[in-house]
Order: structure tokens, then sequence, then C-alpha cells
């Protein structure tokens, strides 16, 4: 994250939790959230998890620390009760987390046009549904504006039916299903490209 873009205070504050830009020492948190939320620990997988986890710690790290100019990765932190507040400092949860970054959107060598894309919007499963994706999703946007761009996009599988309404709720619309090899031969799901103009 370049700090002349984008200030790491606090982007917005609810009685619930606070967003803000991640830190390195949010790393492992960061890391947590994301493994659990895109890897399943289900029969063999567990046996795969330390590896994808520690492939995600790795990632995120060299990002993190890298000065990339239109980029940034966000958190939301939950806000202590009233009573953890009185009585100690606790240690801040990291309950949720998105990236933005101006990259291409295909992998392509072709098409290297860049745009603001959104990736690895993550929320702990308990804390999902209370509005932390949207507050990610509205902190994105204000962003992408001071950075003078005005239209993000994200992929998102067509079976994810929760994300797909939170996105089409925000206002998101779909611009194309990739085309995909794994999707016809495998019967896996594709990715379908969203994108939204910011006013």
């Amino acid at each position: 994250m370049s700090d002349e873009q984008t200030s790491p205070g606090q982007l917005l504050d609810s009685p619930e939790f606070s967003v803000r830009v991640a830190q390195l020492t949010d790393l492992l948190g960061l890391t947590d959230i994301l493994a659990d939320s895109f890897h399943s620990r289900a029969g063999f997988r567990d046996w795969l998890y330390p590896l994808l986890r520690l492939g995600i710690y790795e990632d995120l790290r060299n990002r993190l620390r890298a000065t990339t100019p239109n980029y940034v990765c966000l958190v939301a932190v939950q806000t202590p009760s009233p009573s953890e507040s009185a009585s100690t400092t606790p240690e801040p949860q990291l309950i949720g987390t998105v990236e933005m970054a101006l990259r291409p959107l295909h992998l392509f060598p072709f098409n290297q046009t860049k745009h603001l894309y959104l990736s690895n919007l993550a929320v702990r499963a308990e804390y999902r549904r209370q509005g932390v994706a949207y507050h990610l999703l509205t902190a994105c946007e204000s962003i992408a504006l001071s950075w003078g761009l005005s239209e993000i996009y994200l992929h998102v599988l067509e079976n994810n039916h929760q994300a797909r309404r939170l996105y089409l709720k925000t206002g998101y619309k779909l611009q194309q299903a990739d085309p995909s090899w794994s999707a016809w031969l495998l019967r896996q799901p594709r990715r379908l490209l969203l994108s939204k103009r910011l006013t």
C-alpha cells in the first residue's frame, strides 16, 4: 500500500466493528480468515491445509510489504465491548478482509489493460450476515473514488449464491461468465465477472 494514497487510520467505525488498512501485525489473523474461508478441511484436504495456509501467509506478506501503487488490503476489526475495554486492553480480533488493486482482469498476455479489481473478500463464519462484507465493500468504493477511479471489477463463482446476492444488492452487475475448460470438463462452477460504476 502506498502511504500517499491511503491513510492507515480508521475508514469506518460502528458500534460492532471498524474498518482500517491492514498492517503486517495483522498477518496471522488475515491468514486464518482467508484459509478458513477459501479452503475446506474435509477429508484428505485436512492434510493439505497447512501447506495452503503457508502459501496464503507468504503471498499476503509479500503484498503487504510491497509499496505497490493502487493496492490496499482492508481489515474489519471487532470493537471490544465496554466491559472488555474497561478491564484490559484486549487483542483486537480481525473478523473480515478484502484486497483491492489495479491489475489486468485476465491472465492472458494479449489483454493487459489494468482495471481496479477486488479480491479475497472474506468474513469469519461467526460474523457473516452482520454487515461486515457490506462495509468492507463500501470502504473500497471510497478509496477507489479517492484514487480517481470510478469502476470496480470482481469475480465470483456462479454457485456462491450468498456472495452473488451481496454483490447484486450493492450494485454490481454481471459483465460475463468466463469461459472455463474445468467448468465444462470437470463440471466445476464458472467464474462470473461483475462490475460496478461508482458515482
